[in-house]
This record gives C-alpha cells, sequence and structure tokens, in this order.
C-alpha cells in the first residue's frame, strides 16, 4: 500500500452494558474481519481501511455524540450499530449532517422519520421477519400469544406487527407488562389466558434467563412453547446460562440454509476469531465492509458520491448478492432481502441449531 492516509469509517458498536455486548463482539468481529481482508488485498486503491470504532452502550444519545465526533474526524462514511432505538439515532444525525450510514442490523422499520439518500441498512425490516415468525406461530398451531414485553419503541413495534397479522389469520395477542409482573408471575398469566405460546420481547440476559427459567419450572405450563424472535437464544451466552432450558425456543436470523463458498470461508474466519460459531449479526458486519470496501473503489470518498451509490451496490455478500432499494414503507435503501430463517437450539444437543421455518 502507498503512504497516503488511511480511508477511515466510523464504527458504531455496543461493547459495554446496557447494550447487548455480545451481539457488539461478534458485529465487531465481522467488521474487523473484513477490514483485515481489504488491507490485505492492498486497501482501497492502495490505501489503508481502517476503522474508528465507538461504544455504543445502547444509549441513543451516547450514539449522536458519536456520530457528531466521528463526522469532525472526517470519516467517509458510518458503518454499524445492532440496537434499533441507537440506530434510529444516528441515522437521523447522519442524515442531518450528510454522512453516509450503512446500517449493519437493525431491523426497527422507521428507521429515520423521513425518506432520506444518506442511509442504507442491511438487516431485514423488522415487519417481514416477524411477520415471518406470526406465520411460523400459526403452522406450529399457536392462535392464542402472550407476548412479554418490555417498555420500548422496538418491542411496542414487535408486538404491533405480530398483532396485525395474526388478527386476521384467526390469532390472539395477550400483552403482560413486565413493568408491573415480577418474572414468576408470568406463569399465572399464562394459565389464566390460555396461551400456548409466550414470546419473549425483552432484554438479555435479564429479564429473559429469569422468565425461562420460571417457565420451565412450572409444571402446568409443560406444552407452553417460549419463543424469542428478535434472536436473544443465537449467541453463545444463551446456552451457558440456560443450558437445556434455553433450547426450543424458535428465534428469527438472517442467513441461508447453506452458505455460498465466500459464507463458508468466511465463517470459518469468524470461527477463529470469535474462539465460537459466528452469529448473524457477524455476517453482517462481514458484509457491511464488503459494500463498503466496493463503494470507496468506485466512487471514491466523497461523502455526497458514496450516498448516491447505493442504488448501483451489486456486491456479493456472505448470505447471497447485496442490492439496495425503495422499499414502501422504509425511508432508507434497503437490501431486500436479507435471507430469514426461524431456527432453534436443539434439546438433544444445544449446541446446535435447528432449521424450523425458512422465507
Amino acid at each position: 500500500m502507498n503512504d497516503e492516509p488511511a480511508i477511515q469509517i466510523g464504527a458504531l458498536v455496543p461493547l459495554t452494558r446496557p447494550g447487548w455486548v455480545e451481539a457488539g463482539r461478534h458485529l465487531l468481529g465481522g467488521l474487523e474481519l473484513a477490514v483485515r481482508e481489504v488491507n490485505d488485498a492492498g486497501g482501497i486503491a492502495g490505501r489503508p481501511f481502517e476503522l474508528v470504532v465507538r461504544d455504543t452502550a445502547a444509549h441513543p444519545q451516547k450514539a449522536t455524540a458519536a456520530v457528531d465526533e466521528l463526522a469532525r474526524l472526517g470519516v467517509a462514511a458510518l458503518a454499524g450499530e445492532y440496537h434499533s432505538v441507537v440506530a434510529r439515532a444516528a441515522a437521523a444525525r447522519a442524515d442531518a449532517l450528510g454522512l453516509p450510514f450503512l446500517c449493519s442490523s437493525a431491523v426497527l422499520d422507521a428507521l429515520t422519520e423521513q425518506p432520506t439518500e444518506w442511509v442504507a441498512r442491511l438487516a431485514p425490516a423488522q415487519s417481514r421477519g416477524w411477520q415471518i415468525y406470526a406465520d411460523f406461530l400459526l403452522g406450529a398451531g399457536h392462535s392464542r400469544i402472550a407476548v412479554a414485553a418490555e417498555p420500548s419503541v422496538y418491542w411496542a413495534s414487535g408486538a404491533r406487527i405480530l398483532r396485525d397479522h395474526l388478527a386476521p389469520r384467526g390469532g390472539t395477542v395477550v400483552d403482560l407488562d413486565l413493568r408491573a409482573l415480577a418474572p414468576a408471575a408470568v406463569g399465572d398469566e399464562l394459565v389464566r389466558n390460555r396461551a400456548t405460546a409466550l414470546l419473549l420481547l425483552v432484554g438479555t440476559p435479564e429479564p429473559a434467563v429469569s422468565i425461562v427459567q420460571s417457565v420451565r419450572r412450572d409444571q402446568r405450563l409443560a406444552e407452553v412453547m417460549i419463543g424469542a424472535p428478535a434472536g436473544q437464544p443465537e449467541f453463545a451466552e444463551w446456552a451457558r446460562l440456560l443450558g437445556g432450558d434455553g433450547a426450543a425456543i424458535p428465534f428469527l436470523r438472517y442467513r441461508p440454509e447453506r452458505l455460498s463458498p465466500l459464507g463458508a470461508r468466511v465463517e470459518a474466519a469468524l470461527r477463529e476469531r470469535l474462539d465460537e460459531g459466528p452469529s448473524f449479526v457477524a455476517f453482517e458486519g462481514y458484509d457491511t465492509v464488503a459494500v463498503l470496501a466496493d463503494v470507496l473503489r468506485s466512487r471514491g470518498t466523497d461523502r455526497a458520491r458514496i450516498a448516491e451509490s447505493w442504488p448501483r451496490v451489486a456486491v456479493e455478500g456472505t448470505r447471497g448478492p447485496i442490492k439496495f432499494a425503495r422499499t414502501p414503507g422504509i425511508g432508507v435503501w434497503q437490501w431486500a432481502w436479507a435471507p430469514i430463517q426461524v431456527v432453534d437450539r436443539d434439546p438433544a444437543e444445544p449446541g446446535r441449531v435447528r432449521i424450523l421455518h425458512a422465507d
């Protein structure tokens, strides 16, 4: 590589609590692996590629401040973020500043209040993934579904998507307000409402772990399915904390049943880097850098030219060909769509994932 200064990309990642730290670690692992590979191949037009990482800690104001700082530092674009509410704050600030932002993992449909040319997203919209999850529930025979939710724009959006999709198909959603219920009291509400499924719209490890343990130990609820559409069981921490209790809890993940040769190679490299099987979030991180590197090679580092390139992207990602489009009801450029599965951990072998339903 030549002696020109590095091309810098700002990376927003939750690395400390109350952020979902394990998700942040996987996201950063994917970002860093892809940057290393770009530099090993000669960088961007001979210039080194560099991440400038900022911890958002699941805090919107912290993310907004980080966007301001990174813009002042001269980064060409922003990448990353896992938490939807945080990504929404970052996207609003990036739009205001004219700073391109490729969001890796946040799924909230309304990532921006108004349509913007500055923001693109790799993760599928929440409405698409959670509607697929609702179809899975109905197909598995669940029509009376309890939702244990914490207060959050993201959880409220998920509950609304489920309710709107299930109601015309004969499904009923019962809300359990965790502001008024301790984990040990959830079982009584499930019995009272005759629910056959309980969905965890809550943070992890708590209160998710405590609710699972309480329900699993309640003999009245032996036939109740626990579900976690947001993907809490995706990460190894879930199995470590819950063991067998954490199995057979269906969740969404965004990867195909079979990876391409590129995906398989990256999976092996991520496994070595993370010292465990990579989550779909790690693939999202890798694909984010793959897209940005391609854009920078063809359009240079001018921020406006980067943003103008979203509709021209055509990159082979780890989980399929990536192209961005305008999707009705979504104000950012959207990869439509990443592959979506409903999976769970095998009760006979909690380290193994079973595919229950695929889009």
